[in-house]
């Protein structure tokens, strides 16, 4: 396989790579260099590529591993499946573009960036990878080396810490509050 067709199948997937750099790392220049330390490591490891699969999964899984070798942070734990839908976050029932509307949807989105970021890292990861990159939860098992009923379980972990960390932010709403 040649340049040429790595980077028909790499480049697209730029974006998305830097986001989770991005998202992981919390420094712009930290996250560029990640990314571009991924498509090195990608490029190196082209050959072995085999056509067909998933290659979105794989650099992603590169990207993920790149972060883990640079920090001491992420640790797989293995933890029990518990189902989770309630995940809708909105402070507007009206979908209209007024200005009003615009500035609470602006300031929701900012709590939801503050909140992300609170996050532990593991917590971010995967929720950006399903939430975000809409990865499936064998494709994020495959990128993060986790059994599937553990990528499930630590859905359900993050998404609980992440509704209790928009919970005591909204103003007027109790800890006890559904």
């Amino acid at each position: 396989m040649d340049l040429e067709f790595f980077e028909q199948l790499a480049l697209p997937l730029f974006d998305s790579l830097y986001n989770l750099a991005h998202w992981l790392t919390g420094d712009r220049m930290e996250a560029e260099d990640l990314v571009q330390e991924t498509y090195t490591k990608a490029l190196r490891g082209f050959k072995s590529f085999q056509e067909g699969t998933n290659l979105r999964a794989w650099m992603f899984r590169i990207l993920r591993n790149t972060f883990l070798t640079s920090r001491s942070g992420l640790s797989a734990r293995n933890t029990s499946w518990l189902e989770d839908e309630d995940m809708d976050v909105q402070l507007t029932a009206a979908h209209t573009d007024t200005p009003e509307a615009l500035l609470l949807r602006h300031e929701n989105q900012q709590t939801v960036v503050d909140a992300l970021e609170s996050l532990p890292a593991q917590y971010r990861e995967i929720i950006l990878l399903c939430e975000v990159e809409e990865f499936s939860y064998r494709e994020i098992a495959e990128i993060l080396s986790l059994p599937i009923g553990t990528v499930m379980s630590r859905l359900y972990r993050a998404k609980h810490a992440l509704r209790d960390v928009l919970r005591a932010n909204t103003p007027g709403r109790s800890q006890n509050a559904v």
